[in-house]
């Protein structure tokens, strides 16, 4: 178990290291073709994208997930695994080019019909890959998938800038998604040298496509509770509406999706392996958590006090009518950090059945704040979105938890601190520019309240709400890993 240990800390390092480098990628991707491309180009793909990403659900069926929860898996299994990814990856391409008209009619939008054509052929790049990635997953070899995301990243980045400097326009965005899968999966076929052999109806398999079934289902559940304001904003406000908003959920997006896939896939990996050991699995969880939490909190509160300057150095002052939406979809970005390690708690230990009851509860809810909001444009389905989403936080921990042994008020303990520490460090941060005077340049203001928001949060969080014992225990066990 000191092993597992071990190879979990230095596999989440090398995660976090590698999100950082995403995140600044991503970010650059952001800046440049914000500003070489218009809300209207951007909310044409995203017409396309919202509907299809619901089949990229399913380029998988679950069964990455199923693999890696398995305490063991046969080369049979693998290699059945495999062909059943790729059957599933030609029927999910057919799919979308037969998507293609139907989307044309919806949207009124004849552009739309090259557009779904060209994006079908990364469900078989993403199928090609996916039990290889599994295979590095399990033997938690996270710095090769370190290196193989930015990789990825860099490289439909640079595809996307050139395309768009070149003038390509809209072209540059779906190129550049086709792009990124089919790099990822070269890179994971040359990293994992396992070859497929053939299938076989006798591998033993059908309780990991049970299992892989029913991921799909929450996945595709879930998915459409957190996009369905995207195809309604797209229909009814059209697409300089929709570039606006899906530029301002990316934007607040990026922390949660960045750090739930630094920790997400250590931590599930990780705990899929101490089923059998309560004490244990407990104690890694919530030392997992109480980390998420500690960078979720301060990331929340920071977008909320300075969205303005944030749109503005990200997006460009074009851009400028995002800041509102941006501003209230903040709460989202706690909301998220909060529940995704409890999806982690319920998948890891055997409980997805419970994880889509709960996503059958939570999609409802969040459709109707989108129509509720729809009437009064993007910032409407905003603010009913994130009113939703904090109403809801305290029963889906309470059913998430139920009969785990774990209970809400450890949950409660590993808040508190870091949401205390950020609200008081957001205060300060926000009373240091109003003292320090009005910089014309929004990269300077931002970066000062950045340094004041950050010192007072790690003051608080270390020397008041007494945590350092915590991250000098973290930094030790990081220093002991990698030196082995």
């Amino acid at each position: 178990m000191e092993v597992l240990k071990q190879r979990a800390i230095r596999g989440g390092f090398a995660k976090l290291i590698g999100q950082a480098a995403s995140f600044i990628l991503r970010l650059l991707y952001m800046i440049v073709v914000a500003r070489l491309l218009t809300p209207a180009e951007f909310g044409l793909v995203a017409m396309v994208t919202a509907v299809t990403g619901v089949y990229d659900l399913f380029r998988d069926g679950g069964l990455s997930a199923a693999a890696i929860q398995q305490v063991s898996v046969t080369e049979e299994q693998k290699s059945t695994l495999f062909w059943v990814n790729m059957a599933i990856g030609g029927l999910l391409s057919l799919l979308c080019l037969l998507t293609a008209p139907i989307l044309v009619h919806f949207y009124d939008e004849p552009r739309l019909f090259w557009v779904t054509v060209a994006l079908s052929a990364g469900f078989i790049f993403n199928s090609a890959g996916v039990q290889h990635a599994a295979i590095l997953q399990r033997e938690l070899r996270y710095e090769a998938l370190t290196v193989i995301d930015i990789l990825t990243i860099l490289v439909s980045t640079v595809v996307a800038i050139v395309m768009a400097i070149e003038g390509f326009g809209y072209w540059s965005l779906v190129v550049s998604a086709i792009v990124s899968p089919a790099a990822y999966t070269t890179m994971t076929l040359l990293v994992v040298r396992w070859k497929p052999g053939l299938p076989r109806r006798t591998a033993g398999i059908a309780s990991m496509l049970r299992f892989g079934g029913t991921v799909t289902l929450n996945s595709l559940v879930v998915y459409v509770a957190y996009n369905l304001d995207k195809v309604l904003l797209g229909r009814f406000w059209g697409a300089d509406v929709l570039g606006l908003y899906s530029r301002a959920c990316q934007v607040i997006n990026i922390p949660t999706s960045q750090l739930n896939a630094a920790v997400g896939g250590v931590a599930f990996s990780a705990l899929a392996r101490l089923q059998d050991d309560s004490v244990r699995y407990r104690n890694y969880f919530l030392k997992g958590y109480s980390l998420v939490i500690a960078m979720t909190a301060p990331i929340t509160l920071f977008s909320a006090v300075f969205a303005d300057d944030i749109i503005r150095v990200i997006l460009g002052p074009q851009w400028s009518d995002a800041a509102t939406t941006f501003r209230l979809l903040t709460p989202t970005v706690l909301f998220f950090g909060v529940i995704n390690p409890l999806g982690w708690l319920m998948m890891s230990s055997g409980l997805q059945r419970r994880s889509l009851n709960v996503a059958l509860v939570l999609a409802p809810l969040c459709i109707a704040s989108y129509i509720v909001g729809l009437p009064y444009g993007p910032n409407g389905v905003a603010l009913a979105y994130s009113t939703t989403m904090v109403l809801w936080l305290v029963p889906h921990m309470a059913w998430c938890l139920r009969g785990t042994g774990i209970s809400p008020a450890e949950l409660f303990q590993s808040i508190w601190p870091p949401l205390g520490s950020a609200a008081v460090a957001a205060a300060v941060a926000y009373a240091a520019q109003i003292s320090l005077g009005h910089f014309e340049s929004a990269v300077v203001r931002l970066s000062l309240d950045s340094c004041v928001m950050g010192a007072v949060y790690t003051f608080m969080l270390l020397v008041v709400m007494g945590q350092r014992g915590f991250y000098l225990d973290l930094v030790s066990q990081l220093r002991t890993s990698g030196g082995r």
